[in-house]
């Protein structure tokens, strides 16, 4: 393992997640090397490291009443691992709107918001990942970085790298949505598209990784991710009025969206800021839903996954301990939708609130209209959907839903015919 300052050690340290081992935060380390060791292909791999801060030393330099304002002032500099701001990408990354949603067809007697991470540079919740990995290499002199992806994350990585002066190389399955190849390479990263899915890609590029020293960015497998991912948690707090939602629905593939999600809101039950912790669901395609399904299960059984929501197409969770330990000790909860519930669900929120979401964040959505269905929304209480990326990432997978008319004469005569066959109403102002 490679060393750097020793500043870093003191700031934050590592913590496995399945033997408790520590690792000083000065080092380049991905999973816990005892644990790894036993990892066997086809299994979540065991050895995620949670990143760690000194709490006490944090809340003891600031008065209690503005601390959540004084880290904000700062940027949450001193609950991310890195040293300074100034390495941070120039790109405006975060700080997403939270919209309240009210266009159900019947008025609930609770509160909905929408979080809309599609408003990223590279038009998806992973910049927020990206962006702490990025800035941590930058500080190291690293120029090299590398990810799998099934097209967010490599997309995230490489624009990100483009904005920092860095290399990226990125890993797919040659089955992913041309619209995110087509970020990949016009951030000017290099494209490898493999003959498999999502988990062969993520095998490969750690072999890449190993051989040529590149610096990892795959989700989970990196602990610097999942920092990276709960800056969400601060900003969905902050624009409560600071006050904690009851529920977040998350659209989960590998898990690191969810377990970033809780590890924000732990750090600051932590320093005392806040003190209860919302309910997190995890959301799945029910044709990719290796996470909710093995819960329960004393061994891990892989489902091969088929699902139009291709961002959360996983086989493997690679943080499913991390996600899965944080859902039981949180009491979160769980639930899987129908690609059919998807896209009916991505008309819905597109025709009632202006955002086109892929199918992966509508998964999401999806997932609380079958809570409102089965009256598992308590009356009260305040819910947030976490929208992860653009429709336009894959216009492709929509196809089925709508449909793009004949084009006409330029006339008004062709045009009123076509208005009326739809019933439409044109009224003067």
């Amino acid at each position: 393992m490679m060393k750097h300052s020793s500043d870093m050690a003191d700031k934050f340290y590592f913590e496995c997640v399945d033997c408790n081992a520590t690792y000083p935060g000065d080092e380049i380390i991905y999973l816990c090397p005892a644990c790894e060791a036993a990892n066997k292909p086809g299994q979540p791999p065991r050895g995620v490291l949670k990143t760690r801060f000194p709490y006490e030393s944090i809340r003891s330099q600031f008065n209690h009443p503005s601390l959540f304002q004084d880290l904000a002032d700062q940027r949450f500099l001193p609950l991310l691992p890195i040293r300074s701001m100034n390495s941070w990408p120039s790109l405006s990354i975060g700080d997403t709107p939270l919209y309240r949603f009210d266009r159900f067809e019947a008025n609930p007697p609770f509160e909905c918001y929408l979080k809309d991470d599609s408003r990223n540079p590279t038009f998806s919740f992973k910049d927020r990942a990206s962006a702490l990995v990025s800035a941590w290499a930058r500080e190291q002199g690293i120029a090299t970085l590398i990810a799998a992806s099934t097209g967010n994350a490599g997309s995230s990585l490489a624009g990100i790298c483009a904005s920092q002066g860095q290399r990226a190389i990125i890993v797919v399955p040659a089955a992913a949505p041309l619209a995110k190849l087509t970020q990949i390479l016009m951030y000017g990263a290099l494209l490898v598209p493999v003959k498999g899915t999502y988990d062969d890609a993520f095998a490969l590029s750690v072999q890449i990784s190993k051989k040529y020293g590149y610096y990892n960015r795959n989700t989970a497998y990196n602990p610097l991710t999942i920092e990276g991912k709960k800056t969400v948690s601060f900003e969905i707090f902050r624009q409560l009025n600071f006050r904690v939602p009851d529920r977040i629905f998350i659209p989960v593939g590998d898990g690191v969206i969810y377990a970033g999600v809780y590890k924000g809101f732990e750090d600051l039950l932590k320093l005392g800021i806040i003190d209860r912790m919302p309910v997190l669901v995890a959301v799945q395609a029910a044709g990719s839903s290796n996470f909710n399904d093995n819960l329960n299960r004393d061994s891990f059984f892989v489902k091969p996954s088929k699902t139009i929501a291709d961002s959360i197409s996983v086989d493997v969770p690679q943080c499913f301990h991390m996600a899965a330990g944080y859902m039981h000790d949180y009491h979160g909860e769980s639930v899987s939708v129908s690609d059919q519930e998807i896209l009916q669900a991505s008309l819905l929120l597109s025709r009632t609130s202006g955002i086109f979401s892929e199918p992966a964040a509508v998964a999401a959505f999806a997932g609380m209209l079958k809570f409102r269905r089965q009256g598992l929304i308590p009356s009260g209480s305040k819910n947030v959907v976490l929208l992860t990326g653009s429709g336009l990432k894959d216009l492709r997978a929509v196809q089925s839903s709508i449909h793009i008319p004949e084009p006409i004469e330029p006339d008004v005569a062709s045009a009123e015919r076509v208005i009326n066959a739809h019933l439409l109403i044109f009224k003067k102002s």
